[in-house]
């Protein structure tokens, strides 16, 4: 009995230490979006899509972090939330914010936050925006920018947390010109109330691939109708309208993967003429 116990314990800790390596096999996925027009005379849009960090739970450190992207042509940084949940890991986020600011993205870096940033409350959350902004990263919460990319307009929208019921998609929309409209969130699950609310494209993350997947992401079904449909991850379309799910570069609870790697994305974007193209992507 006690070398069964012992056999157990070692298999498990075998699994553990697995899972735990495959929190350090990061994950680099090449999106282009609208290839078809990639031979045409269209401005692209470049961009770095990180999401959920979770400081906490998380296996690259900044300086790995900017060796694995320091090479790539990078326009716009897109931050979808879930940076951390305490107070005290504040301090955690600030190199990861210099890395990303060396790489001198043109147009900037821009952040939604999502449901565990507002586990922090009132002057947490305050210093969280704070020094988000404090390193070049502007928070957008239920609102639009733009940014225009050789003469063509790109709305970016920052729609707030689905989860934790932030989002506000009038306002969001509000005061928006014609252009290209790119859409920042945390919950993707926000796509299926936007049938009335145009995007070209539209970047979350929430789900982290599933995380532990045996072999799906059962532990998600309260997620959302989209974890419901194993949609936890990827490239897709709602309503005609594409969407991509990152599956984060860092972790909750304990800090493994199984089924699931950490994520980093990069994002060509071909931008139409005609802006009511539809998008394809591989």
């Amino acid at each position: 009995m006690i070398l069964l116990s012992a056999g157990l314990a070692f298999f498990l800790f075998y699994l553990f230490k697995k899972a735990n390596k495959n929190t350090k096999d990061i994950v680099i996925n090449k999106i282009s979006v609208h290839k078809d027009l990639q031979n045409q005379q269209h401005p692209k849009l470049h961009i770095l899509h990180l999401s959920d960090l979770h400081l906490e739970n998380i296996s690259i450190s900044p300086e790995q972090l900017y060796e694995k992207v320091k090479n790539e042509s990078i326009d716009l940084i897109a931050l979808t939330g879930d940076f951390l949940d305490r107070k005290r890991t504040i301090p955690k986020l600030i190199p990861y914010l210099k890395v990303l600011n060396q790489l001198q993205a043109k147009y900037g870096m821009y952040a939604v936050l999502g449901n565990h940033d507002y586990v922090l409350r009132n002057q947490n959350l305050k210093k969280l925006i704070n020094t988000l902004e404090e390193y070049n990263c502007k928070v957008m919460k239920n609102e639009n920018d733009s940014i225009i990319v050789n003469g063509h307009r790109v709305n970016l929208i920052g729609i707030d947390d689905f989860s934790t019921k932030r989002s506000d998609l009038s306002n969001s929309y509000k005061g928006i010109a014609e252009g290209t409209n790119l859409v920042l969130t945390h919950d993707p699950n926000i796509v299926l109330h936007m049938k009335n609310y145009h995007f070209d494209y539209l970047l979350a993350g929430h789900f982290h691939g599933g995380q532990i997947c045996y072999p799906k992401a059962y532990h998600l079904v309260k997620m959302g109708k989209l974890a419901r449909m194993n949609i936890v991850k990827g490239f897709h379309v709602q309503d005609g309208k594409p969407y991509y799910i990152s599956e984060g570069l860092g972790q909750t609870g304990i800090n493994i993967r199984v089924g699931s790697r950490p994520e980093i994305t990069f994002h060509e974007v071909t931008i139409p003429a005609n802006v009511s193209q539809a998008i394809k992507a591989v």
